[in-house]
């Protein structure tokens, strides 16, 4: 690594040297390893996020926010912005339609101090959002995209960024005027999910749309969607010129990918992950999904479902990708519908590990 934080790649794939730079987003954050966890319903709350941190990543974000629910004070909503103390950089991910509101949200966040980061959600084309005119339904109006980033950011101190994709389809994709938007209305940066709403997370990327807005604008942009590994990191920096990369589904039960891009960018070989090393994780990460929601249901007077069996019922996503690949993970698929507690999950984690 060079002094500055940044990174220099020689010799992966290509006959040029790549040089990765600490990522200045606004005058507040510097980024300096621009490898990013994308923000993902359901998945990247405190617990995942801290580990992700640990193993290398750069900046993380919130799950998705509802921003309309901030300012009603809902303690749901309030909820999926705690933040563990050990953990890097942290953006909030907000969606809504109307600016104000957004601009609303936005100085409620500043104030609890946790953030050093608004993002808008331009992007996500799950139904329920989009009938509500927010996420990807947005990118058909840069226009207000513009009006929403200007009044967030007259709101807020924080640096204000958006997420976004190519357009709904490839016959309507708009990203370049989205992008003019954002910098215009003074956005600090633009992260991109190089894919079209119609194809939702599969499919393949358009690198060459994001090395076009990149080349277009002033404003750092980063590219998201298809990267699984160092090496198709280090292509997507390649191929585009984009000024980070955005890591979203693969990091689900790998926070160690983290820490092996970061080892490739160093010219090291990545390290393997030991099988108490991959215990050890799995069982953190669950204790600290249990510790959140125990505060949660503190606030909510000790009232509903226990914390450890809400965090077991919540850690199940994440646990099929830490067992994925070994001998026994289609067996514990099929058993992980009956697990309910800690000790039930420990004992299936130790049968398919001890499987090799």
């Amino acid at each position: 690594m060079r002094e500055d934080g940044g990174a220099t790649v020689e010799n992966w794939g290509c006959e040029s040297r790549t040089e990765v730079q600490p990522l200045r987003i606004g005058d507040s954050l510097t980024v300096g390893f621009p490898i990013i966890l994308a923000p993902m319903a359901g998945y990247t709350d405190a617990a995942m996020r801290l580990l992700c941190s640990r193993f290398g990543c750069g900046l993380t974000f919130t799950e998705v926010v509802n921003a309309a629910a901030l300012i009603r004070e809902s303690r749901r909503t309030f909820h999926l912005l705690e933040t563990l103390p050990q953990e890097g950089p942290v953006g909030a991910h907000l969606y809504g339609s109307e600016a104000e509101v957004l601009a609303a949200a936005a100085a409620r966040v500043e104030q609890l101090g946790r953030f050093s980061l608004v993002d808008i959600n331009c992007g996500c084309p799950v139904r329920k959002i989009v009938v509500k005119g927010a996420g990807v339904a947005l990118m058909g109006e840069p226009g207000k995209i513009g009006r929403i980033v200007r009044a967030v950011r007259q709101a807020v101190k924080l640096p204000v960024t958006v997420k976004a994709r190519l357009g709904h389809s490839r016959e309507c994709e708009n990203i370049s005027e989205v992008a003019h938007a954002v910098e215009e209305a003074g956005g600090a940066a633009l992260f991109i999910h190089a894919r079209y709403a119609e194809g939702r997370h599969t499919g393949p990327v358009a690198w060459e749309a994001v090395a076009r807005v990149k080349s277009e604008r002033g404003i750092p942009v980063v590219g998201n969607g298809g990267v699984t590994s160092a090496a198709e990191a280090l292509d997507m920096l390649h191929a585009t010129g984009a000024d980070g990369v955005m890591i979203g589904r693969a990091a689900v039960g790998n926070p160690w990918l983290f820490a092996e891009i970061r080892h490739v960018l160093q010219g090291e070989k990545a390290v393997e992950v030991s099988t108490e090393e991959r215990r050890s994780v799995i069982l953190e990460h669950l204790e600290h999904i249990i510790a959140l929601h125990a505060k949660a249901r503190a606030c909510r007077g000790g009232r509903g479902v226990s914390a450890e069996r809400v965090g077991v019922l919540r850690f199940r996503g994440h646990l099929l990708k830490y067992l994925g690949g070994l001998r026994r993970s289609g067996e514990a698929r099929r058993r992980l519908n009956n697990i309910k507690t800690v000790e039930e999950v420990i004992s299936l984690v130790d049968w398919v590990l001890e499987s090799g």
